[in-house]
């Protein structure tokens, strides 16, 4: 009896009280949940860390989970059973997912199905917790919100974590001319392997200047920003006439002076994948796994953690020297 009792609990990690890195509690008599209609049951081999779920468990975001609640939407993993009117998936598919409903940081995850995609067997299970939030926000951020075109210039102003390289390899996929920023000098390696035609350290005092030069005197068409509450008003110096800066990423205030905008007629658009209408994400996920399927869908991954150490990877997601590449939990 005692052994059938713990075949049906699992480790997770919840969350009880909002705070910092911390209140993540590792837990290993957690019930395993049961997949209901429409739902299917994962056994998680890697989960995907964003920056994102690092505010929500602090309590600052948007949007606040029931406590408790175990945190993650990026999993990677096999398919252990299906609920009622599942057709498309079954015990032992590789998948992927772009959201959960039990949470993905746990040995097993329950997502609704049209969250769900097949997973190519060209990718391991680490790079296939890297495709969800990542990539579905890098294209909103480029085509849905930016209306990005072939043969425009995109700088992605931050482009060595999980959203940049995924925004390079896309827009360099798309036919975009592609600029990326990093912190480091392996980090901008990184960044130039996946899809960016220059790179540019914006720990360098004099960055913006050589971007400048880049790009001369026509600017670029579209900024994909990371961290807009440091970038937002240069951002602004380094448009093109009707460019655009897509706010994926902030973590404060900025002052700017609006009279930027004026000059260039550009535009300051924020992106939150949360807001997708169901037709938007079915684009998103046609367009990834065609790049899955072409060959140029490539996650790069970074660090991988255990779960025991998921409050260091909340740290390091935030205060790390400099990404490279996405950040993953290994249950």
């Amino acid at each position: 009896i005692a052994m059938a009792a713990t075949r049906n609990v699992m480790r997770a990690v919840r969350v009880f009280e909002f705070g910092g890195p911390e209140v993540l509690k590792l837990q290993s008599d957690v019930l395993i949940p049961s997949p209901k209609e429409n739902q299917v049951l994962i056994r998680v081999h890697a989960c995907g860390v964003n920056p994102v779920e690092t505010y929500i468990r602090s309590g600052t975001y948007a949007r606040k989970p029931a406590l408790p609640y175990t945190p993650g939407s990026d999993v990677a993993g096999v398919v252990e059973s299906v609920g009622e009117h599942v057709t498309t998936f079954k015990k032992g598919d590789r998948v992927f997912t772009v959201d959960t409903v039990s949470g993905g940081y746990a040995e097993y995850a329950v997502a609704a199905v049209e969250r769900v995609f097949p997973l190519s067997d060209e990718l391991d299970f680490r790079q296939g917790a890297a495709v969800g939030i990542p990539y579905f926000t890098a294209y909103r951020a480029l085509f849905q919100k930016g209306r990005a075109k072939a043969g425009e210039s995109v700088l992605v102003h931050g482009a060595s974590g999980g959203v940049g390289l995924a925004t390079c390899q896309i827009a360099r996929a798309c036919g975009l001319k592609v600029l990326g920023t990093a912190g480091t000098e392996e980090g901008m390696n990184t960044v130039l392997r996946n899809g960016a035609h220059q790179a540019f350290n914006h720990r360098e005092a004099n960055y913006i200047d050589k971007i400048k030069e880049y790009t001369g005197m026509e600017g670029v068409n579209l900024i994909i920003e990371m961290l807009s509450n440091i970038n937002l008003a240069t951002d602004l110096q380094l448009l093109s006439h009707e460019g655009r800066v897509l706010v994926v990423g902030c973590r404060g205030s900025i002052e700017i002076n609006p009279r930027d905008t004026m000059s260039k007629e550009s535009s300051i658009i924020g992106v939150s994948l949360f807001l997708a209408t169901e037709e938007e994400r079915r684009e998103c996920a046609a367009a990834i796994l065609h790049g899955m399927a072409a060959g140029w869908l490539r996650p790069a991954v970074g660090s991988g953690y255990p779960l025991e150490k998921v409050a260091e990877a909340h740290r390091d997601i935030i205060h790390c020297g400099g990404a490279r590449g996405k950040m993953v939990l290994l249950p």
